[in-house]
């Protein structure tokens, strides 16, 4: 049964919408909680914070900014709760992909936090830049904190678990 908030119109429109199709809205509202509220024609669709972009992001605004036209892949039409779910980094590539090309070479960056099992080291000069772990044991008697510069080796690439192993050169055999 149909949502009894939309009207004829939004419930005529929602039925001509597919997954997966490509759709082009303008972002209307950037909701403290995450959700990105995108206008596709005179009906409101939602983009959800994973959504936006295959790196981490604090803050939508990070990524799309109220009154900017976006292209999206429609994930859902839901008629009988009226929400319609986009994607954003479902029309782009997956960066982790091309990092996999870059296993075996050395990089230079900060240390981002330091945790109980390791290190992680932002390895890409860019905000948000993708971070790898530096396990605890490749560590071993450093005294490591957060701001560090570390150079380390790219040693695994894990795209479906979205993780980056890395390992400290002079560590390694």
């Amino acid at each position: 049964m149909p949502n009894p908030a939309l009207n004829e119109r939004e419930l005529a429109y929602l039925r001509t919408l597919r997954r997966g199709q490509r759709i082009t809205g303008r972002v209307i509202e950037i909701a403290d909680f995450g959700v990105t509220f995108v206008d596709i024609g005179g009906f409101t669709a939602m983009i959800n914070i994973p959504e936006l972009s295959w790196r981490r992001i604090d803050h939508p605004a990070d990524v799309v900014a109220v009154g900017q036209e976006v292209t999206a892949e429609i994930l859902d039409v839901d008629v009988e709760r009226g929400r319609v779910p986009l994607s954003l980094k479902a029309l782009q590539e997956d960066p982790l992909i091309d990092l996999r090309q870059r296993i075996g070479r050395t990089v230079t960056g900060p240390v981002t936090k330091v945790v109980p099992i390791g290190a992680f080291v932002r390895i890409e000069d860019v905000k948000n830049g993708f971070e790898g772990l530096v396990p605890r044991s490749e560590l071993a008697d450093r005294d490591v904190r957060h701001g560090d510069v570390l150079t380390v080796e790219i040693v695994r690439v894990d795209v479906t678990r979205r993780r980056i192993e890395l390992a400290l050169p002079t560590r390694r055999a």
